[in-house]
């Protein structure tokens, strides 16, 4: 194991956060922060409560799941297709690095940034809302699954992608629909019959349902349920990684 190229690897995509600090960490809480202000008085004067939790902390974990999903993705899929971009991926393939390696480095910045940003929002939320956390071990154990998971879903998308645009394809048109259609901002039993059994087909209702039973111990999945789509999840996505470098798919030109 070459850890002298993971930690220069994991240091160097670390440290592009704090000169984008603004874009990686500052405009995510912005925005959240903003939800919690538009959804908490305008639709939580007129829902006061979700199964007995107040408006404002029920949509706490599903704000934080949406920031954690999109960040994971942006950062993960922005940090491997830039030395795509600039050619500097073949001197790192030809490096004496596995390509388990690279992915360790790579996804596990992207992994760090996203844990970071979710405890930031986490005590941002505190001053806007009274929060209880039920199960502090498992809402750790979601906030890092999820964010490895996606992270992975990122670098995928980032070697897949050969322009800018493409990097914002799925974020903006598949996961961010997603995630608000997924329980962020309401309990899919507030759903007609017919569309909760919908909703099911929704991988990130397990998500958010799993991470937000670890907060109030409620949850729209069985919590168990929620923890096996989520490895499920992770697994496929790094049999992905392992065939796109055994293959060499958008790799080699």
């Amino acid at each position: 194991m070459n850890w002298h190229a993971v930690k220069a690897i994991y240091a160097f995509e670390m440290a592009r956060t704090r000169r984008t600090l603004m874009q990686s960490i500052i405009s995510p809480v912005i925005s959240t922060s903003l939800y919690f202000v538009v959804f908490g008085a305008a639709i939580g004067t007129r829902i006061q409560q979700v199964d007995g939790i107040s408006y404002g902390a029920f949509i706490v974990p599903g704000l934080i799941m949406l920031s954690l999903l999109t960040q994971s993705i942006s950062n993960a899929s922005f940090g491997i297709y830039f030395p795509k971009f600039t050619g500097t991926i073949y001197e790192l393939l030809s490096a004496p690095i596995s390509h388990f390696e690279i992915v360790l480095s790579y996804v596990g910045a992207a992994a760090t940034k996203s844990i970071l940003l979710g405890l930031i929002i986490l005590a941002t939320a505190g001053l806007f809302v009274p929060l209880q956390i039920a199960h502090p071990f498992w809402m750790l154990l979601f906030l890092v699954l999820t964010s490895v998971t996606f992270s992975l879903v990122g670098f995928i998308i980032g070697l897949w992608a050969d322009n800018f645009e493409k990097l914002q394809v799925v974020p903006l048109l598949i996961v961010t629909p997603l995630t608000f259609l997924g329980g962020s901002f309401y309990s899919i039993k507030m759903l007609p019959p017919v569309w909760q059994t919908v909703t099911l087909f929704n991988p990130v209702v397990y998500l958010i349902s799993g991470f937000r039973w670890s907060f109030y111990g409620m949850a729209d999945v069985d919590v168990g349920t929620s923890l096996a789509m989520t490895l499920g999840f992770m697994a496929v996505s790094l049999a992905i990684v392992a065939w796109i470098f055994k293959t060499g798919y958008k790799l080699k030109r």
